[in-house]
């Protein structure tokens, strides 16, 4: 290996690919550490860290006398920045892809109003998408944005292109984010689209995102399947991250069309 980066973070990159991929198969042991050593040119140290590396993300399991396999792998998306779904499938190596469930413009009801500081009955566009990894449903999609923001959006072609690119090339990019993570159980369309029982339980984000001048711009509750998607949050002691701990309260989604609320 001749890049400049670390060594290790090279042999991570090369492992994570091998399990993504299947060439490590799920529950097979891993190569030992000698092989490892002799194949990639180096020392125990950054193989070693590689390896621990995997453990701490879940990808691998064992140590301390347990021979090392490989667990399920999960694509991971990161709020240490906000990136789009395209951006970040791409990130990991997927092909992205996207299928327009409904885009409707209609009057905003009351919780949509609410959240987009918009007077009831206002114009909004309401998308709702199933994301796709590698052709496989990961995640339903449902946004809504002001009309200002969405009349972008209704007519283009999104089954194709990403809503955030789109949005950039009009000048209204988002530069910031607020995101509540919890768990819903699948509705009826929920089920119907990602193929899982209705009931079974999602990973739900609702997000809020504004643009440079702290307008609103979108407000979107997006459902993963679980073996699809986890998320990862870093904090550091020197700059700490403000919390706020709320108590659920039931919700009833704002969305019209196609969309229901568990």
């Amino acid at each position: 290996m001749t890049e400049t980066r670390p060594l290790h973070a090279q042999i991570y990159e090369a492992m994570v690919e091998r399990i993504r991929t299947g060439r490590w198969e799920q529950g097979a042991r891993v190569p030992s550490e000698k092989s490892l050593i002799a194949e990639f040119g180096t020392s125990r140290g950054p193989v070693r860290q590689a390896l621990a590396a995997l453990r701490a993300e879940g990808m691998v399991t064992g140590g301390r006398g347990a021979p090392p396999r490989v667990q399920p792998f999960v694509p991971r998306q990161s709020f240490e920045s906000f990136v789009s779904f395209t951006e970040w499938a791409r990130h990991l190596g997927y092909t992205p892809g996207q299928r327009v469930v409904e885009a409707a413009r209609r009057p905003a009801a009351e919780l949509v109003s609410e959240e987009l500081q918009l007077e009831p009955g206002d114009q909004v566009v309401e998308i709702i998408r199933l994301r796709l990894l590698d052709g496989n449903p990961a995640m339903l999609e449902r946004s809504a944005f002001p009309l200002e923001v969405g009349r972008y959006l209704i007519a283009a072609d999104l089954d194709r292109n990403s809503m955030y690119q789109t949005l950039a090339a009009a000048g209204m990019t988002p530069t910031r984010a607020r995101h509540t993570i919890d768990a819903v159980a699948a509705d009826e369309l929920d089920a119907e689209l990602l193929g899982t029982p209705q009931g079974s339980p999602l990973l739900r984000v609702r997000r809020v995102a504004y643009g440079p001048l702290g307008e609103l711009i979108e407000v979107a509750d997006d459902r993963y399947l679980p073996s699809m998607a986890t998320f990862v949050i870093e904090n550091s002691a020197q700059h700490a991250t403000p919390r706020t701990r709320k108590t659920p309260e039931p919700r009833v989604s704002g969305f019209g069309g196609l969309s229901r609320d568990s």
